[in-house]
């Protein structure tokens, strides 16, 4: 009788493992998508988009979670985060890889672009497309660029010319090129995360900095800065990564329906990502609470000016070559 019972016992255990098996390789894939701005924006609406297409293209086989303003890993953090498999998607702006791969640099050089579209072009290059894999032997896949915008000046006093910026405190991101950039107009760049440059304004521990129409409206800038140069120095845009060792063991179903989502999805980004920014410009003209100041040909030619000797000293790291394909792009084919 005892005997029977343990055979029993035996048994339902063994259904019981089996069932948990079962269970374990039926659930879905969870792919946590994070990244510091608002849902608004070009980035954030990115992320929904995926998660939307992702989910519906595979039901039952992954489960997107999309963490926005920094609400999961913050500026700081979140590279480390990816590269320990506690996030699965990125996109951080192109100035974040300069630690990975020394040629990404290209894309923070000061009007190395003469507009989105020459961007576009070279990110579509085989130059511009090498770099969404230069980082795997780091363990960091490129699967994208998304367009987020061209950077404008933002700062407490009326810049018009490059002298107009001399001592003037800039945030910046942790990037070299962008510190030398400002080094260049003779002004002092400090690095601050994106969550603190509100705060970091408003209290003067920076007096401007650059980004986007969109990131500038979408974290309330205007109210804590007088002026606005239209000066398109550069881009911001972002390349959606991923953890290689994560996207190499995944079923060769999924990361294909994935990878197809993905560029659907930057499609998407690349074409809402102009009109965003251009509602976004409309919102600051309308709180009055700034003035723009548009460039005539020769102001932004004083600018870049002052500002290209930053291409000489990055030449070598970034490589001449990419550097050519770079200016090739400005013009259209």
């Amino acid at each position: 009788m005892l005997k029977l019972s343990m055979q029993a016992l035996v048994c339902a255990v063994s259904l019981s493992v089996a069932g948990m098996l079962h269970a374990a390789g039926n659930a879905p894939i969870s792919i946590k998508f994070a990244h510091v701005v608002a849902e608004h924006t070009p980035k954030g609406q990115g992320a929904l988009l995926f998660k939307k297409l992702a989910e519906e293209r595979l039901p039952g086989r992954v489960r997107v979670e999309v963490y926005p303003n920094s609400s999961l890993f913050g500026d700081g953090k979140e590279m480390e985060a990816l590269l320990l498999g506690d996030v699965q998607l990125l996109a951080p702006s192109l100035a974040k890889f300069e630690h990975y791969a020394k040629q990404i640099q290209i894309f923070d050089l000061p009007f190395i672009f003469d507009d989105i579209h020459a961007v576009d072009r070279f990110q579509q290059s085989p130059q511009g497309k090498s770099l969404l894999t230069s980082m795997e032997s780091k363990g960091i896949t490129g699967l994208a660029y998304w367009h987020n915008g061209m950077k404008q000046l933002s700062a407490n006093k009326a810049l018009h010319e490059p002298k107009d910026a001399r001592g003037l405190k800039f945030r910046v991101q942790a990037s070299a090129v962008l510190d030398e950039q400002f080094k260049a107009l003779r002004a002092a760049p400090r690095k601050m995360s994106f969550a603190e440059v509100y705060q970091g304004l408003q209290t003067g521990v920076v007096n401007g900095t650059e980004n986007t129409w969109s990131n500038y409206e979408s974290q309330k800038v205007h109210e804590v800065q007088k002026f606005f140069t239209e000066s398109n120095h550069g881009a911001i845009d972002y390349m959606v990564i991923t953890n290689t060792k994560f996207w190499n063991g995944l079923p060769e179903d999924v990361r294909s329906e994935l990878e197809a989502v993905m560029g659907e999805v930057t499609v998407e980004v690349n074409k809402q990502a102009e009109a965003l920014n251009q509602a976004s410009r409309q919102t600051i003209v309308d709180a009055k609470t700034s003035e723009i100041i548009e460039l005539t040909p020769e102001q932004r030619a004083e600018w870049r000016k002052a500002m290209q000797p930053v291409w000489q000293k990055f030449e070598d790291q970034i490589g001449k070559d990419m550097i050519e394909a770079a200016q090739a792009a400005n013009s259209a084919p």
